[in-house]
């Protein structure tokens, strides 16, 4: 696996770690249905799904974890959500959310979490 695949498997990992602590259940990974995609998919207490963009990108990259987020990516990922809530009859509140985690040279990592990015202005 490259450094850049294990780079966002860990960064998935502490994304999945910081929902769970903070009361989300997990209930996909990696969903495809080409050509959409997202990283993860949870549901908050409240029953609420929250679709999931993770960025991952190691302290002192040329860009941030945050810099990927693009209206044009937040419209691909609502589109994705779209075909998910769909395909599965789901009638439940759903937020598009992003977590940025930066990984440091010793391993330790931080993790941002930005609900409903899809509501920010731009």
């Amino acid at each position: 696996m490259s450094k850049t695949l294990q780079t966002g498997a860990l960064g998935e990992e502490a994304a999945m770690e910081w929902l769970r602590n903070n009361g989300f259940l997990i209930v996909e990974r990696n969903w495809r249905n080409p050509p959409h995609e997202i990283d993860l998919i949870a549901q908050s207490h409240d029953g609420g799904y929250h679709f999931v963009e993770v960025k991952t990108r190691q302290c002192g990259a040329l860009t941030s974890p945050h810099e990927a987020i693009t209206r044009k990516k937040i419209s691909n990922l609502t589109k994705a959500a779209n075909v998910y809530i769909e395909s599965r009859a789901i009638d439940a509140e759903a937020w598009i959310d992003f977590i940025a985690v930066e990984v440091a040279d010793d391993g330790s990592m931080t993790t941002e979490y930005i609900p409903d990015v899809a509501n920010l202005h731009w």
